[in-house]
């Protein structure tokens, strides 16, 4: 009865980790503080697991901040910026290399493949000096395995392909620099981890090397081979998973996989990996494990234990029943923590759920069944809810399906192209050159969230709660007039989350209370579900808006989240294809955006943050999945009139390759997330791309708590002028300020418009 979990949330189910975090950073608690809630954490999911009956449970999954980031610190990889000396990294140099530090910019952060978790990014070069230096990995494996719990756990690690593959070159490496010529620096540190681990008692070790489902060259496989046949040696007396997620695995890629050296399993994502199940039932090796991922390791619903098992039934013959272990799809690191805590949810819909703590009883189900252990009654009650999740009227919407199926065969682009409407919007909007705004959001103080608190308790009035927003709104927009910027927002605050405050106004979504996901360090998103069929009962903007425009003779955006975004940054329904809940949800933001117009609103922002992000990781789908996307958000605003303005917002995300998707959009305006990157957006255009509407890449870092200095603003404005022209090019930050303090945001913001106003002044005086 083989069991396996990938890996786990670390957060905890009440977010315990978050504000442990937080509390430090801001220096109201030790580092000993956050030490002992950590323990605490990792100490109840190895018990969880271990009581639930999981064999195989990961070690080192735990994270203060992200999973590749403790792969530089455990290779000591960190950059010359932050002045590290040597010996074992400690909290300061691991938090400055994540968040920054009053002197010194933080590393660039990016989408983990194609979820909404971000990756801390490797900035590696030829005169790097990699040594041992964080025993994170092995302290947790003792800490699991000692006389107080007793669990021997399966450590894991970032394996050491994908992390280089996963790397960029550092500031002043050449960018052809190839960072595979690094695999024989990086693998005597991998050893060191390796011996320790098995002097500490280690039988098994998992390296995941998701990067194996991604269109690779034969040189990059190569280096998979080259690296577990020099791991081999090291390994011997350890069983060695190699793992892999996401997404099917390519043919050529599951023969390098099958074949590595000192392997003893393999991980497969069998839920996004379906094309995957062919290649096992055809090439596996035998002798081998087989870990077959059939419990969603990224979704909510509970799993077909009936469907699952069958499949599992299958590959039994294939690969032999001591062999085949029950897995999920990927980590639960990229689900909600625990069903338990939702106490609000209606039965129905909490009956067709599985959260991580959910998803541990299922695998271990599974395990049991397959051994002929089965639990009828458990079965049972899965069988049931499958069913009413089928039957059930709450799903469907004849009239939004109708609606959805009458958008095909229509382009839906609106009829004057960008560089008349641009013209036709300047004469209503009378904007200087270099135009400042920023993206949305202002930051969300203590008082804030505690009105919205009471009032979602009932414990403040409506009109009580209107009065406390209202004056939010108005200092918002009072320090953006002082402040000089042109563009205006109202700040958003009567909004939790960008995507949960849209959802919880429209049918077909349901809503948790601690459904808590990371998205970076101590950044949890909490993603609504989207069960049903998506409509807009009413308006949902409408009255702030329209209250902000008022207090202000400058523009005033209306911002909105794109459809796009709403879908990837939610817990999708998975019994139809996903492009068709998009449509439905551009649909319902359609009549948002026209019921803006109407109440005359001139501006209006709908944020496709997270477009790239779904984008799948093979490049033969790419063109399906962008087509059907960029599509959803033209749907959006088709009906406007060619005097409004429509802007749309990107954030972290390598956007090069869909530069051309991006400019499909056919967006008036676009602010994209620039500086944390090393403005490689910006070599797109030196590469010769055309981009005629209006563009604003960020011009500083949100993510960091550093401001920028006006010196340093304008020189970054002066590179874009280098690749873009005047008139089209806005000033604004990468992204929203909810999560910043004003002490932060008022200086920054005031060097920003400095630097435009600068910038403006030496632009006449050239002329």
């Amino acid at each position: 009865m083989a069991s396996h979990i990938v890996g786990y949330p670390r957060m905890g189910p009440k977010r315990e980790l978050k504000f442990a975090l937080e509390s430090f950073w801001d220096g109201k608690t030790t580092a000993e503080d956050l030490q002992k809630v950590s323990a605490d954490l990792r100490s109840s999911i190895w018990k969880q697991m271990s009581d639930a009956g999981i064999k195989y449970i990961p070690s080192n999954t735990f994270s203060y901040y992200d999973q590749v980031l403790d792969t530089t610190t455990m290779i000591g990889a960190v950059p010359p910026r932050y002045n590290w000396n040597g010996g074992e990294i400690g909290f300061d140099t691991y938090f400055s290399m994540a968040r920054g530090n009053a002197s010194v910019p933080a590393m660039e952060m990016t989408k983990w493949f194609d979820t909404n978790y971000h990756f801390i990014v490797p900035e590696l070069g030829p005169e790097v000096k990699f040594s041992y230096a964080s025993h994170k990995a092995v302290n947790e494996y003792k800490e699991a395995k000692a006389v107080r719990l007793g669990v021997d756990t399966v450590p894991v690690f970032v394996g050491p392909v994908s992390y280089l593959l996963l790397s960029k070159p550092a500031k002043g490496v050449e960018k052809t620099f190839d960072l595979l010529s690094l695999l024989d620096k990086i693998l005597p540190i991998y050893k060191e981890v390796i011996a320790e681990l098995k002097a500490a008692g280690a039988t098994w070790i998992q390296f995941d090397e998701a990067t194996l489902v991604k269109d690779l060259e034969p040189y990059q496989l190569e280096a998979f081979t080259k690296a577990y046949s020099d791991l081999e040696s090291s390994c011997s007396g350890l069983n060695v998973i190699v793992a892999t997620y996401f997404a099917d695995i390519p043919t050529d890629a599951f023969k390098v996989l099958t074949t590595l050296p000192g392997v003893t399993g393999y991980t497969f994502d069998l839920i996004r990996g379906e094309k995957t199940l062919d290649l096992i039932k055809t090439s596996f090796p035998s002798g081998k494990y087989l870990f077959a991922g059939v419990v969603d390791g990224r979704n909510i619903w509970a799993n077909d234990l009936a469907g699952s098992l069958s499949v599992l039934e299958s590959l039994e013959g294939i690969v032999g029943k001591d062999k085949l272990v029950v897995s999920t799809s990927s980590s639960l690191l990229h689900t909600a923590v625990d069903l338990v805590n939702e106490t609000k949810l209606d039965d129905e819909i909490k009956s067709w759920l599985a959260f991580a703590a959910q998803k541990v009883v299922e695998v271990n189900a599974l395990a049991k069944a397959l051994s002929g252990q089965k639990d009828e009654a458990f079965f049972a009650a899965n069988a049931a809810a499958q069913a009413s999740r089928k039957s059930s009227p709450r799903v469907n919407n004849e009239s939004v399906q109708k609606a959805a199926v009458a958008l095909r065969g229509n382009d839906h682009r609106r009829a004057t192209n960008v560089s008349a409407r641009l013209d036709a919007q300047q004469k209503k909007l009378n904007l200087p050159i270099l135009p400042t705004t920023t993206i949305g959001s202002f930051p969300q103080t203590i008082e804030l969230r505690r009105v919205r608190r009471e009032y979602k308790a009932k414990k403040i009035s409506e009109e009580e709660y209107v009065k406390a927003i209202k004056e939010e709104i108005f200092k918002v927009v009072q320090l953006q007039e002082e402040l000089d910027i042109d563009v205006l927002v109202h700040g958003e605050p009567e909004r939790n989350d960008m995507v949960e405050y849209f959802g919880e106004q429209l049918s077909g979504f349901a809503f948790t209370a601690n459904g808590w996901v990371q998205s970076y360090g101590s950044r949890c998103v909490k993603p609504p579900i989207i069960y049903g069929d998506v409509s807009r009962p009413k308006a949902m903007t409408v009255f702030w808006s329209t209250m902000a425009q008022e207090m202000t003779k400058r523009p005033m955006k209306g911002m909105l989240t794109g459809p796009v975004t709403i879908l990837n940054w939610s817990f999708v329904r998975n019994d139809q294809p996903r492009f068709e809940t998009c449509y439905q949800i551009a649909l319902a933001i359609k009549d948002e955006v026209e019921d803006l117009e109407k109440a005359g609103i001139t501006v209006i922002q709908i944020d496709e943050a997270a477009l790239r992000e779904g984008l799948p990781l093979r490049k033969s789908e790419h063109a399906f999945y962008l087509d059907w996307a960029v599509h959803s958000f033209r749907i959006t605003n088709v009906g406007v009139q060619d005097t409004t303005q429509i802007h749309t917002h990107m954030c972290y995300s390598n956007f090069n390759d869909i530069i051309h998707s991006i400019i499909n959009m056919d967006a008036d305006v676009i602010t994209i997330e620039n500086s944390r990157s090393d403005e490689k957006l910006l070599s797109v255009f030196r590469e010769g791309v055309k981009y005629g509407a209006g563009i604003g890449p960020g011009v500083y870092d949100i993510h960091s708590p550093r401001i920028p200095s006006m010196e340093e603003i304008h020189d970054r404005v002066n590179k874009m002028l280098a690749v873009l022209e005047t008139n089209i090019l806005w000033v604004n930050p990468d992204c929203g300020l909810k999560t910043r303090k004003y002490g932060e945001v008022k200086p920054a913001l005031e060097n920003m418009v400095t630097a435009a106003k600068k910038l403006r002044a030496e632009l006449a005086s050239a002329k």
